[in-house]
C-alpha cells in the first residue's frame, strides 16, 4: 500500500505542484504574458514535441491505428451520453456539451501519462490529444458556435505534427540524429510551459455557478469513466494503451473550452466554474485512477 501510494504521488505531485506554482503566481499578479507562453506551447513547443516522440517512440503502427480509433469512439460515446444527460435535466446543450465532453489532455493529461506509462504512454495520449483538439476545433466549434469550418484544424501546428510524425512512424523512416535532438529539446519546453499557464488561467478566472460546476464535473467523471473502461474493453486495450486512454478521457474541463465559450458567449462565467471545480476533483480522481490502473 505505501509503495503504491508513493509511486502514484510521483506521478500526480510534478503535474499539480506546477501547476499550483503557475497559480500561485497569478494569484501574485507577477508578469506572466499568458498569449505568448501559450501561443508558443501550442504552436512551437508541442507539435516538436509530439513528432519527436512518434518518430522515436517504439509502438507498432496498428497499436497507434487502435488507439486513434478507440479515442473517436470513446468522445462519440461520451458525447452521447452526456447529450442525453442535459437534455433531460434540461441544461443548454451549446453551453455544456463540449467542455463536459472534451477534458485538459494537453496540460494534465500528457505530463501525467509521460509518468505513469513512459514515453510509449505519451505516444498514446498524444494521439487522444490529437484527436481530442480535432474533434473540438471542428465539432466543437459547431455546437458552441453553430458553424464550424474545417480551416480551424488546418490552422493547427499540432495537427500537421501528428500526421508527420505518424507517418513517419508508419513507415519506419528516420531523421538526423541533430535534427531529432533538436525537436527534442523544443519539445521539453511544452509540459511545463502548459501547466504553468494552466496554475495562471486558473487564477484569473471568475467563477459562477458553484453547485452546476460541481455537478457537472461529477457527471463528467462518472460518464467518462464508464465509457473510457468499456471502450478499452472493447478495443481490447491492455497495459500503457489502456492506461492512457482511461486517464484522457476522465481529464477535468479544459481552460480552451471556456475561452471558446467567451469567444461565442455561451455562459463563459459558467464554464469558468467547472474549469476550476473539475481541476479540483481531478487532484483527487486522477491519483485514485492511477492506483486502480497501475
Amino acid at each position: 500500500m505505501v509503495q503504491q501510494f508513493l509511486q502514484v504521488l510521483q506521478i500526480v505531485a510534478p503535474v499539480f505542484l506546477l501547476a499550483f506554482a503557475g497559480y500561485v503566481w497569478g494569484r501574485l499578479k507577477l508578469n506572466f504574458d499568458l498569449e505568448f507562453i501559450t501561443r508558443l506551447a501550442v504552436n512551437f513547443s508541442m507539435p516538436c514535441l509530439i513528432f519527436a516522440v512518434l518518430v522515436k517512440v517504439e509502438i507498432e503502427p496498428r497499436a497507434v491505428r487502435d488507439m486513434a480509433l478507440a479515442a473517436l469512439a470513446a468522445y462519440a460515446g461520451l458525447g452521447l451520453v452526456l447529450w442525453l444527460a442535459l437534455r433531460a435535466a434540461g441544461w443548454s446543450v451549446r453551453t455544456y456539451l463540449v467542455p463536459g465532453t472534451f477534458g485538459n489532455t494537453g496540460n494534465i493529461g500528457l505530463p501525467v501519462a509521460l509518468f505513469a506509462y513512459g514515453e510509449p504512454g505519451l505516444a498514446f495520449a498524444i494521439v487522444i490529444f490529437a484527436i481530442m483538439a480535432i474533434l473540438q476545433f471542428t465539432v466543437g466549434i459547431y455546437i458552441v458556435a453553430g458553424s464550424g469550418s474545417v480551416l480551424q484544424v488546418l490552422r493547427q501546428p499540432l495537427v500537421y505534427a501528428s500526421v508527420l510524425g505518424g507517418l513517419f512512424a508508419f513507415e519506419g523512416w528516420e531523421i538526423p540524429a541533430w535534427a531529432l535532438n533538436s525537436l527534442d529539446l523544443a519539445g521539453q519546453i511544452a509540459i511545463p510551459a502548459m501547466l504553468l499557464t494552466l496554475g495562471v488561467s486558473i487564477a484569473n478566472l471568475s467563477v459562477g455557478e458553484v453547485g452546476r460546476a460541481t455537478l457537472l464535473s461529477l457527471l463528467k467523471l462518472a460518464a467518462a469513466a464508464a465509457v473510457a473502461v468499456a471502450v478499452a474493453w472493447a478495443f481490447g486495450l491492455q497495459g500503457a494503451a489502456r492506461g492512457s486512454l482511461i486517464l484522457q478521457i476522465i481529464m477535468p474541463v479544459a481552460v480552451t473550452s471556456y475561452l471558446l465559450a467567451e469567444r461565442y458567449r455561451a455562459g463563459p462565467d459558467r464554464i469558468a466554474g467547472a474549469v476550476v471545480v473539475s481541476t479540483l476533483v481531478a487532484a483527487i480522481a486522477v491519483p485514485v485512477a492511477l492506483a486502480i490502473l497501475l
